[in-house]
């Protein structure tokens, strides 16, 4: 049986992503403007979302051996001008504060647009020896960069993420450790658990994170062709550590300077998760991800209707199905439907009078698999299995996006043309910095630099890398 879409409430993706990813925001009850400019409220549904996410995360993060922290919202000034590259990069965005207590401060103290500057004093207290190395950490925080252009989930004055730092006794060995995150951790979970086909590379010089020798970047396609920055993993080299003195003392008692790195995703995931996924009727959420990945609609205020949708929610949660009973029978079964179709579930299982007589009920599956009537019986091996089939055709389907609308290019004229709907490649060496610049100009970057076969590069300099080029969120 085919599904019937009912009419959306939501304005078209092909006419206005921008309104229509709002509209999302709203109507499924994600988030809201919170009350100062450029901030946001997330509220329930997406939180869920949130902390999925950042359960997610943290066990890969601790799989490859780094702790959890917490360091101090607030920054010595003087902190930040130690490393002037950083603080540079960072000084359009800092939010200042200059009096406490009902007094001016004797030093202005920086809310924390990212904590490098801190952790690197730290870092210098904890770090003596070789043998306290490496010292891997991670922290959950928030972080203010005062946004002039916000949008909800993208770009907000503050953001929840998680930033690592890392210090090490060589290079060799920090570099790998920043590898290690990037694959092990950022490209496995967006590709596995979000279902989001992601290209890894490096940053050029223009686009490196301030202070680091090396940036490397997952970089998504949103559903309107334009690309989203997912995760971030950066080789400091030996700079924050001469600012801040990190040094041991190696096996032959002699003194030597640290290498770092450090390492970020944030709450952007969730609007990345919008877009790469969402419909004209709303979310479509993986089910790996879902904070619900099944609701069970009773159709109408039947005693019998709602002891079977009792049955199946219990029977469901407990096959290990994140379940949600929606007995509001006092609302239309409509409203209720098209409410869950929006919040993107996985599976609705709708349940009425015709369904308990037949001992069967009506699954729907929300990325488009259809309307089926299957056994009650049957349901805590079906469900499962439909959850991994959307989990694996929403992945496959995103990645038939991403190809179909990435385009071989030679010259800067066509990588701008192919990058009004979605990216292009382009061998560096036609492209280069004066090429990239021309880019720039009309509001298009390159998003990394791949090997030719899509992989990390050693370096910039590295022969025949290709360019990954589209206009960017």
């Amino acid at each position: 049986m085919t599904t019937t879409k009912r009419p959306s409430v939501l304005a078209s993706q092909s006419e206005d992503f921008p309104r229509w990813y709002q509209d999302v925001l709203d109507k499924a009850e994600l988030a809201d403007n919170g009350p100062v400019r450029g901030t946001m409220v997330i509220r329930p549904y997406a939180y869920g979302l949130w902390e999925r996410m950042q359960a997610e995360v943290d066990a890969r993060i601790k799989a490859t051996g780094a702790e959890n922290v917490y360091l101090p919202l607030f920054i010595p000034q003087s902190y930040l001008e130690r490393e002037a590259e950083h603080v540079e990069g960072f000084s359009p965005e800092l939010a200042v504060v200059t009096h406490a207590g009902g007094k001016e401060l004797t030093e202005p103290v920086v809310v924390r647009p990212t904590s490098e500057t801190v952790f690197g004093e730290m870092m210098a207290k904890w770090v003596q020896s070789h043998r306290d190395l490496p010292l891997l950490l991670n922290q959950w925080a928030n972080v203010v960069r005062w946004e002039l252009r916000p949008r909800t989930f993208l770009r907000t004055s503050e953001f929840l993420w998680q930033e690592g730092h890392t210090a090490h006794a060589s290079r060799a060995d920090a570099a790998a450790y920043a590898l290690r995150v990037h694959l092990e951790v950022y490209r496995d979970f967006l590709q596995e658990v979000l279902a989001i086909p992601v290209l890894v590379g490096v940053k050029t010089a223009r686009e490196r994170f301030a202070g680091a020798i090396n940036t490397m970047t997952c970089e998504a396609m949103m559903g309107d062709g334009k690309a989203l920055q997912m995760a971030t993993s950066h080789e400091l080299g030996q700079n924050f550590a001469t600012a801040f003195g990190i040094g041991f003392t190696d096996a032959e008692g002699k003194e030597q300077t640290c290498w770092t790195t450090s390492w970020g995703s944030s709450t952007r995931m969730v609007g990345g998760l919008i877009m790469s996924h969402g419909d004209d009727q709303g979310l479509r959420i993986p089910p790996r991800v879902a904070p619900v990945q099944a609701v069970v609609l009773p159709v109408k205020d039947d005693p019998r209707v709602l002891a079977a949708a009792a049955k199946v929610s219990r029977e469901l949660g407990a096959a290990g199905v994140r379940v949600r009973l929606d007995d509001r029978t006092s609302r239309g079964f409509g409203r209720r439907a098209t409410d869950w179709e929006l919040k993107g579930v996985p599976v609705r299982i709708e349940i009425g009078p015709r369904d308990v007589d037949n001992d069967q009920v009506t699954l729907v599956r929300r990325d488009g698999g259809g309307k089926s009537a299957t056994p009650a019986a049957e349901l805590a091996a079906t469900v499962p299995a439909l959850l991994a089939a959307a989990q694996s055709e929403m992945f496959a389907a995103a990645r038939v996006r991403l190809d179909e609308r990435t385009v071989e290019a030679s010259t800067v004229e066509q990588a701008l043309a192919a990058a009004r709907t979605g990216f292009a490649r382009i061998p560096w060496a036609a492209l280069g910095a004066d090429g990239e610049r021309a880019l720039n100009e009309q509001a298009v970057s390159v998003r990394c630099l791949q090997t030719a076969d899509g992989g990390i590069p050693d370096s910039v300099e590295d022969a025949d890398l290709v360019a990954v080029v589209g206009r960017s969120y």
